[in-house]
C-alpha cells in the first residue's frame, strides 16, 4: 500500500502564514511575488475561477515564507467567494501578519462569461512614508 504526499502530511493547505524578520529593516525595498495557480469557486455557479495574483509589498519587520504563503493560497480551492471579496480577505490576511509599510494585491481573474476582471486592493502603514525611512 502507497503514501501519498497529502496523506503522509507533507503537503496541507492552510490558513497560517508564517513570517520571518526582514534582513534589511533599515532599507525600503519592495517585494513582488507572482502566483499564477489561484483558484476559488464562484459563489453563486459552484465553478472554479482561475486567478493570478500579483502581491507586491515593502516589508516593515516581517517577510511572508513562500511555503506557507503557497499552502495559504491553496486553501481557498473550495472556497465559494467573489473577486472583490476574495482579493480584499487576501490582503487583509497578509497585513495582519506583515504589517507592511505598504502593499498592494492584484487579482488577474481569468474570463467568465466573456469577462475579465481584475481587482487591485491596497495597504499603506499610515505612518509610514517613504521619504523618512531611515
Amino acid at each position: 500500500m502507497s503514501v501519498t504526499a497529502v496523506e503522509a502530511g507533507k503537503t496541507q493547505p492552510s490558513k497560517v502564514l508564517e513570517t520571518f524578520d526582514n534582513p534589511n529593516i533599515h532599507r525600503d525595498f519592495t517585494i513582488q511575488i507572482r502566483i499564477p495557480e489561484f483558484t476559488c469557486l464562484c459563489p453563486k455557479t459552484g465553478q472554479p475561477d482561475f486567478a493570478t495574483l500579483h502581491l507586491e509589498y515593502i516589508p516593515a519587520s516581517r517577510c511572508v515564507e513562500l511555503k506557507s504563503l503557497k499552502k495559504y493560497v491553496w486553501s481557498y480551492r473550495d472556497v465559494g467567494a467573489f473577486h472583490e471579496a476574495v482579493t480584499n480577505q487576501i490582503l487583509d490576511d497578509l497585513v495582519a501578519a506583515l504589517q507592511p509599510r505598504q502593499a498592494r494585491l492584484t487579482a488577474e481573474f481569468n474570463v467568465r462569461g466573456g469577462i475579465y476582471t481584475t481587482v487591485v486592493a491596497e495597504h499603506r502603514d499610515p505612518d509610514w512614508h517613504p521619504d523618512s525611512a531611515s
